[in-house]
């Protein structure tokens, strides 16, 4: 097949699955792609539009094993021609259960054509230095198959003549999707004096939950729990207080530190 150009797009408020794109765009080794960042409410303001000769890249990260609510409606939204896709997820070390299916299910009903899919794993985000789950993650080996990933995609692009030589892919999962896309509307960063005000959180903030004015003010009815705000705090001045999140951070630290691999699917 002929491909002309990649667009990969990602949504990644801790950076982790933005990591894994880029090591997969480096295996694929095309002379034309376009890194299209979809964290920030602005970049989902416009449907994204693809054609056949370009290869499509949707690489997001899972919360409660779903594909964040957050990002449905936009990503119901693609415009695609019969596209060549590929579904990326990225999880925390517990479980991906549906998400991998259910991305997969989304763009292929606006006219994508999912060739591959993989799962990833990143640093969880309510992992933290006392309470760590996957830290470091996705590591170099994690990185590594990536750009491998990306390798096998190009070659199984440049083996078929047409788009419509390739069949459908199997990933596992089920519909009705277990999980739950939405999660906790409760209070649970804590900001300490070492807060400068400085107003980073606010501007990565990617549902704009966090007054510019005053990064204590939080909107629990926008917030995600994406902890993006806590991970990127230069003064690490921002943390989970005592309650439900530093419960599940407890839990998620006993029940998963045997480290998952990726897998990918062709």
């Amino acid at each position: 097949m002929k491909i002309e150009s990649a667009k990969l797009v990602y949504f990644s408020p801790t950076g982790t699955t933005k990591k894994v794109v880029q090591s997969i765009a480096h295996g694929i080794n095309m002379d034309t792609f376009e890194l299209i960042d979809i964290t920030m409410p602005i970049a989902r303001e416009k449907p994204l539009r693809t054609a056949e000769e370009e290869l499509l890249i949707i690489a997001v990260p899972v919360y409660m094993g779903r594909v964040p609510a957050l990002l449905i409606e936009w990503l119901a939204s693609i415009q695609a021609d019969n596209t060549p896709t590929v579904c990326i997820v990225v999880y925390g070390n517990r479980v991906y259960d549906d998400a991998l299916l259910e991305l997969k299910n989304i763009l292929t009903k606006c006219g994508c054509r999912p060739i591959g899919g993989a799962a990833y794993i990143g640093e969880h985000s309510f992992s933290s230095p006392n309470m760590p789950t996957a830290h470091g993650r996705p590591d170099r080996d994690d990185l590594n198959h990536a750009e491998m990933f990306g390798q096998k995609i190009r070659e199984k692009l440049q083996s078929y003549s047409s788009i419509s030589q390739i069949s459908d892919i199997e990933i596992p999962g089920i519909d009705p999707y277990r999980g739950c896309s939405t999660l906790w509307d409760i209070d649970f960063i804590a900001v300490s004096d070492g807060c400068i005000q400085c107003g980073l959180c606010a501007e990565l903030c990617p549902t704009g939950a966090i007054a510019p004015h005053n990064s204590a003010l939080i909107n629990q009815e926008k917030c995600i729990s994406c902890c993006g705000c806590i991970k990127n705090c230069p003064q690490k001045a921002r943390t989970i207080k005592a309650g439900p999140v530093e419960d599940a951070s407890k839990r998620l630290n006993n029940l998963y530190k045997e480290p998952k691999k990726p897998e990918y699917f062709l």
